[in-house]
């Protein structure tokens, strides 16, 4: 008897043939031809298990923020104290080594370019970075109260710390020469403890 196709294992397939195409072409220019063919698939199996591109786009955004979240608790799971979990959020977000993923970064970019052009995109993208705020803000907020500080601005420096990731992603795909090497992870680290340091005592 012939076994059913995994299909949950064929769409994460399909979802990572379009993040490496996308990060080589761009989304407009990375055709279902081109995402199959990366994919080594037909374009009618493509077509079988996503009614379109924008259905797989969106399966990206998800698995992306997922792939985010599970990196950062992988790196958060031997941490002993709520300034270690907030670094470990730093490290994994930014830092290179295991689970770094460049390809990644650059579908994210094009992602948020999107976002702009398509309502359902820019929903998924609002959710995943909606996310990550709280998740932040809820990190920063412990760190604070670990050191005695008010906790009133912890929404205005998760949004302040996310939008310097975010950039640092847009950077890091167009204008590389310009970064140094490995800058990501430490430099945010240390304007997050000079943020802690200037809050007011709680």
């Amino acid at each position: 008897m012939s076994r059913k196709p995994n299909s949950e294992q064929r769409r994460a397939q399909i979802v990572q043939a379009l993040m490496d195409t996308m990060a080589e072409h761009g989304y407009e220019k990375a055709t279902i031809q081109l995402i199959a063919r990366r994919a080594g698939l037909t374009p009618g199996l493509l077509h079988y298990h996503f009614h379109s591109k924008a259905d797989i786009l969106l399966a990206l955004v998800k698995a992306l923020a997922g792939a985010a979240q599970q990196r950062y608790q992988a790196f958060a799971q031997d941490a002993q104290d709520d300034g270690q979990r907030l670094g470990a959020y730093i490290d994994a977000r930014l830092g290179l080594g295991e689970g770094a993923d460049a390809g990644a970064v650059a579908a994210w970019v094009v992602i948020g370019a999107e976002a702009v052009r398509q309502p359902e995109v820019r929903a998924a993208y609002r959710h995943a970075i909606d996310t990550e705020t709280a998740l932040l803000r809820e990190l920063l907020s412990a760190s604070l109260a670990a050191h005695g500080k008010s906790t009133a601005n912890a929404q205005a420096l998760a949004a302040a710390l996310l939008a310097m990731m975010e950039g640092t992603f847009q950077l890091a795909s167009v204008a590389p020469a310009g970064m140094p090497a490995g800058f990501a992870a430490p430099m945010a680290a240390q304007l997050v403890r000079r943020f802690i340091d200037a809050e007011p005592p709680a």
